[in-house]
């Protein structure tokens, strides 16, 4: 927080953390730049990383950055906090006119997109930016993120003794079996990922569990086939149960909305002529990842991802190149440069 205000940023801070018992809201950080009257630009991450950070040892290593291997790196995502002051302390240094820039750094991240959530957008000036927060290499332009739910299936059977009564009992886990033969699950196509990653049920090796609990989530890039699939898993479960003589209760949470930014926008032009002229391959792409880039989207502040080249994120193999680490910064200084171009030829007209 020194260094933004050193570099002249006004900060403030919103009240997330009481949503989800936190003790640091969402930050953001608005510089008006060299011309206030320009469009203003955003750039957001997160702030928190996964752990164990404590006592951190960062290791080179053929221009790579390592741990010791004793930790993780971090690099998810404080290669995009670094290069952005980094790349924003370059235009002032240099002088280089640019319209207001603006900083929406985020919380509790990791557990799934907590802090963008509950970010106070009435404190946010912008509605179009970027988000470096993605393993592919500095060019990396993802226009399209997908819609994602997850699925909470409970099972009711019936339990009892299996050496006193076992024809009494309605084996939950059993019916759950049944169901999972019956779901699609996977890659499902191109566009569509569907997963049951937790199967909790049972007590003891003499009871028949009479309960079991199936969670799951549905990635899909159009709403449509979101529902087909979280249909699919809902009547794979409901089947079984019925056939086994059980019950069962299925609900849907919302996870995120998907995005889809137009290759013509303002924002994926101004992505492409910055990675052109700082010299790397620009190209567009699509992921069925999630990232804030989603809830900001769906709350009314435009934006894409862009890769910063971090690799095996929330392993102690974490790394990142310097070459990234670089064309990051330099990445963010071309997108402010183009931004201004195009804006201050708009206010000529």
């Amino acid at each position: 927080m020194p260094r933004l205000e050193q570099m002249g940023f006004n900060i403030t801070f919103d009240e997330a953390y009481k949503e989800f018992g936190g003790n640091c809201g969402n930050l953001i950080a608005y510089w008006e730049g060299t011309n206030p009257k320009i469009e203003p630009l955003f750039f957001s991450t997160h702030m928190d990383t996964v752990l164990p950070t404590e006592g951190l040892n960062p290791v080179i290593k053929n221009g790579v950055i390592y741990t010791d291997g004793t930790t993780i790196l971090g690099a998810d995502d404080r290669a995009a906090l670094a290069s952005y002051l980094e790349g924003i302390q370059a235009i002032q240094e240099s002088g280089t006119p640019c319209g207001p820039i603006e900083l929406v750094l985020t919380v509790n991240e990791q557990p799934g997109l907590v802090g963008a959530r509950y970010l106070d957008y009435s404190k946010v000036k912008s509605k179009k930016g970027y988000i470096f927060d993605s393993s592919g290499d500095v060019g990396q332009i993802i226009l399209q993120g997908p819609y994602s739910s997850r699925i909470f299936c409970e099972i009711e059977g019936k339990s009892s003794h299996i050496g006193l009564n076992p024809e009494e009992g309605i084996n939950a886990l059993l019916i759950a079996a049944d169901a999972l033969k019956n779901m699609k699950l996977g890659k499902i196509d191109e566009e569509t990922l569907a997963n049951i990653g937790v199967i909790k049920g049972g007590e003891m090796s003499s009871i028949i569990p009479g309960t079991a609990v199936l969670v799951g989530e549905v990635r899909c890039f159009h709403a449509k086939g979101l529902k087909e699939q979280l249909d699919n898993i809902t009547n794979a479960v409901l089947t079984a149960a019925e056939k086994h003589g059980g019950k069962a209760k299925v609900r849907v949470e919302k996870k995120y909305l998907g995005f889809n930014e137009k290759s013509e926008s303002k924002l994926s032009k101004t992505a492409i002529n910055a990675a052109k002229n700082i010299g790397v391959n620009g190209y567009l792409t699509k992921t069925l990842g999630g990232a804030d880039t989603n809830v900001l989207n769906e709350n009314g502040l435009t934006c894409i991802t862009l890769g910063n080249g971090f690799r095996n994120i929330h392993t102690f193999n974490e790394h990142i190149s310097i070459e990234n680490l670089i064309n990051t910064g330099r990445m963010v200084t071309g997108l402010i440069e183009e931004w201004y171009n195009a804006h201050s030829g708009e206010q000529e007209k």
